[in-house]
C-alpha cells in the first residue's frame, strides 16, 4: 500500500503547491457563497460534488478524462439523497464518498476491498492536522523566504507576553475599581462589527478540511511487539479454554432457548398473558434490552471464534456457538416484533423507527458471524461487510421522509376501528414539521371529534405559513421542499 502524497513525484513540485493552493482559496470562496448562512438543500449536493471535482484537479497525477468522470459519477450518486432533501445520513455518506475520491487520487486506497474501512480510519484521524502539518513542514524548509510566514513567526513571539499581560490585567482589575471601570468602557463592538468571528471560524474549518483531501495522508500502522509468552499460555486463552467455551455455550444455549420459547408462545403464538400485562407491556419490556443482549453475545462469539482459540478447532464448539447465533437471530425478530406490538398501542416515532433499523442491522451482522464462522473468513471482512451494510441502509435511508411515513402510520393506526391504543397525538404531528400536512388532511377527511378537528386545523394552518414564509432561495431547495410546496398549491386551489 501506497503511503506517500504523490507530490513527492511531480516534476515541478513549486507549481502543484501554488496550483493547490489557488484550489484551496477558490474552493473556499465558493463554499462560502454555498453554505455560509444559507439552509441546507441543493448547495450540499453542489458542495460534494464540487469538492470531488477540488481534489482531482489538485492531484499530482491527474487521472484520465474517463477516470474523472466515473470519480464525479460515483459521487453525484452518492450524494444523490441530498437532492430529495438533506439528511446527515445523505451528508456523512456523501463526504465518505468524497473521501474515497481523494485518497484514490492519491493512490492509497488499498486493492483488497476489505482494507478500505481500515484505510478511511487512517486517514480520519489526520484531518484536524493536515493543515497545520503541511505549514510546519514548509516552514522548516523554507526559512525566512516568507513574508505571511515571517509575520507569522514575529506574532507568534508576542503570543506568551500579551497572553500573561491579559492574565495580569483581570487580576488586577480584580482588584482596582479604575482598572475595572476603564475596562468596562471599553466598547468591543466596534472591532467585532469589522471581525466576522464566526465566518472566520468557517473559514478555518473548511481549509483545514479541503486541504486534508487535497493533500490525503495516512496515520502509520502501529507494529505489533513480539510475544514474550507463547499464545497458548496468555491469560485470555488460560481463561476462556475449551472446557470453560463448551459450558458456557450449554448455558447459554439454553437460556436463550427458555427466551425463545416465551416469545413464540405469548409474541408469536398469541397465548393470553397473566392477568394485569397487555401485550404492548410485554413488548415495550424486551424491546431495547434485548438487543443489547444480541450484542453482548456477539462480542463474547468473536472472542470465543478467534483464530488460533480453542472454538476454532473443535467441532462441538462450532455447532453449539452456530445454535447460538440462530437464536439470537431469533432474538432480533422477537425483539422487532416486540417493538411492532408497542407502535400499534403507542403510535409510531423517530426513535422507534431508528430502533428497528438497528435490530434489523445486529440481525445482519449476526448472520455475518454466522458465515464468518462457516466461511473461516477474517475479521477484517466482518467489519468490512458490517460497515458496507451499514453504508447502504444509511444511503437508503436519507431517501425516504420519515416525517411523512411516521404521520401517515399514527393517523391510519389511529382511524382503525380496533384501534384500543392512544389517541392520535397532534402535536407530536405538528413537531414532525411539513412532511406530516396530507397526514393531517386525511384525518380531517374523517369524522372526529370537534376539538381534534380544530387543533389539527390549527397545527396545519401553522405548518403551511411556515412553508410559504420558507426561503425561496436556490440553494436551500430539495425535491422533498418542492414537493410540499406543490401539495400546498394544489389543495389550496381545490379548497377555491
Amino acid at each position: 500500500m501506497q503511503l506517500t502524497n504523490a507530490e513527492h513525484v511531480t516534476a515541478r513540485p513549486s507549481f502543484t503547491r501554488r496550483k493547490r493552493l489557488l484550489i484551496l482559496v477558490s474552493v473556499m470562496a465558493l463554499i462560502d457563497f454555498l453554505v455560509f448562512k444559507h439552509g441546507p438543500g441543493l448547495n450540499l449536493f453542489i458542495l460534494s460534488v464540487l469538492l470531488t471535482a477540488a481534489v482531482l484537479l489538485a492531484a499530482a497525477r491527474p487521472p484520465s478524462p474517463l477516470a474523472a468522470v466515473a470519480y464525479l459519477a460515483f459521487s453525484s450518486f452518492a450524494a444523490a439523497p441530498l437532492l430529495e432533501a438533506p439528511s446527515v445520513s445523505g451528508l456523512i455518506i456523501s463526504m465518505v464518498a468524497v473521501v474515497l475520491v481523494a485518497l484514490a487520487a492519491a493512490r492509497l486506497l488499498p486493492k483488497r476491498p476489505t482494507a478500505i474501512p481500515f484505510v478511511v480510519l487512517r486517514f480520519m484521524p489526520v484531518i484536524p492536522i493536515r493543515l497545520a502539518e503541511t505549514w510546519s513542514q514548509y516552514s522548516a524548509s523554507h526559512p525566512g523566504q516568507s513574508i505571511l510566514g515571517t509575520t507569522l513567526r514575529s506574532l507568534s513571539g508576542w503570543m506568551f507576553p500579551l497572553g500573561m499581560a491579559l492574565v495580569f490585567l483581570l487580576l488586577l482589575s480584580a482588584g482596582n475599581p479604575l482598572i475595572e471601570m476603564g475596562l468596562h468602557n471599553i466598547d468591543l463592538r466596534l472591532l467585532l462589527n469589522l471581525i466576522d468571528v464566526g465566518r472566520a471560524a468557517f473559514w478555518l474549518v473548511a481549509a483545514v478540511f479541503i486541504w486534508s483531501l487535497i493533500r490525503p495522508r495516512l496515520i502509520r500502522r502501529c507494529r505489533r511487539r513480539p510475544m514474550q509468552e507463547p499464545a497458548d499460555s496468555s491469560p485470555a486463552r488460560r481463561f476462556l479454554n475449551h472446557t470453560v467455551l463448551v459450558r458456557s455455550l450449554w448455558l447459554f444455549n439454553l437460556l436463550f432457548a427458555a427466551q425463545t420459547l416465551l416469545d413464540g408462545t405469548y409474541l408469536w403464538g398469541g397465548a393470553e398473558l397473566p392477568a394485569g400485562m397487555s401485550h404492548a407491556q410485554y413488548a415495550h419490556r424486551g424491546a431495547y434490552t434485548l438487543v443489547a443482549t444480541v450484542l453482548l453475545a456477539a462480542a463474547f462469539v468473536l472472542i470465543a471464534m478467534r483464530r488460533g482459540g480453542p472454538g476454532d478447532h473443535s467441532r462441538l464448539i462450532r455447532t453449539l456457538v452456530i445454535s447460538w447465533i440462530i437464536q439470537n437471530v431469533l432474538l432480533c425478530l422477537s425483539s422487532m416484533l416486540r417493538l411492532d406490538l408497542y407502535v400499534e398501542t403507542y403510535s409510531l416515532t423517530g426513535l422507534r423507527i431508528a430502533a428497528g433499523i438497528w435490530m434489523g442491522l445486529v440481525a445482519a451482522g449476526l448472520v455475518f458471524i454466522l458465515l464468518r464462522i462457516a466461511q473461516r473468513r477474517s475479521n477484517q471482512w466482518l467489519i468490512s461487510m458490517n460497515f458496507l451494510t451499514l453504508a447502504v441502509v444509511l444511503y437508503l435511508c436519507a431517501f425516504l421522509d420519515f416525517s411523512a411515513i411516521i404521520a401517515r402510520f399514527n393517523v391510519e393506526n389511529s382511524m382503525r376501528p380496533d384501534h384500543q391504543g392512544e389517541p392520535l397525538d397532534i402535536e407530536y404531528l405538528f413537531s414532525l414539521g411539513p412532511s406530516a400536512i396530507p397526514a393531517l388532511d386525511l384525518y380531517m377527511s374523517t369524522p372526529i371529534d370537534t376539538s381534534q378537528r380544530q387543533l389539527a386545523s390549527d397545527a396545519r394552518r401553522w405548518m403551511a405559513r411556515n412553508v410559504e414564509r420558507g426561503s425561496n432561495d436556490w440553494r436551500g431547495w430539495s425535491y422533498r421542499k418542492h414537493r410540499i410546496q406543490n401539495y400546498l398549491r394544489a389543495t389550496a386551489l381545490n379548497e377555491r
